[in-house]
């Protein structure tokens, strides 16, 4: 199985922000972004597997700034790690209003993935092969986001958690 980039996993993906799409106070409902965002995660993860992805879990999703009728969201997803049969994707989501020229992050978030065949069961990964600065962090990062996912799931004792461990011994 051949290694991957994190580059080679890019996804933006554009979306109007339209009435149905909005609350009473014409802000981006909470639940439309992260099926936004779930859908571009999942294209990257896609693009790196080959193979069908489904979600396996959503980390904390924080709301920066509300997002408004009529604003334009760009939503970058990029792999982070590649585990044995799942992987990490990172998402940011910008808002822009066009007549105004303006741009603010509205959200970001990781959400893991597992590849699955044909009969539904998990199926290695290919490596990812981080390049640049910025991916090396969020590579080395991932380790300690999976266990800490896995701790918070109940299927992983806090005690096994040696890399979240070394974060507090030092």
């Amino acid at each position: 199985m051949k290694s991957k980039t994190p580059q080679e996993s890019l996804t933006i993906m554009n979306e109007l922000v339209l009435p149905n799409d909005t609350n009473t106070m014409n802000n981006l409902m909470g639940g439309r972004v992260l099926h936004w965002m779930d859908i571009a995660a999942a294209i990257a993860a896609q693009k790196h597997c080959n193979r069908i992805v489904v979600t396996a879990s959503v980390d904390n999703v924080s709301f920066q700034h509300p997002v408004k009728l009529g604003d334009v969201i760009s939503i970058t997803a990029k792999l982070t790690r590649a585990f044995n049969t799942s992987v990490e994707v990172r998402l940011e989501v910008w808002a822009q209003n066009i007549p105004s020229g303006t741009s603010v992050k509205s959200n970001e978030a990781f959400y893991t993935f597992v590849a699955l065949n044909e009969k539904e069961e998990t199926v290695p990964v290919p490596t990812l092969v981080p390049q640049t600065e910025q991916e090396i962090m969020y590579f080395e990062g991932a380790l300690r986001r999976r266990q800490l996912r896995l701790v918070l799931a109940g299927r992983m004792k806090a005690c096994d958690a040696t890399e979240l461990k070394a974060l507090f011994d030092q």
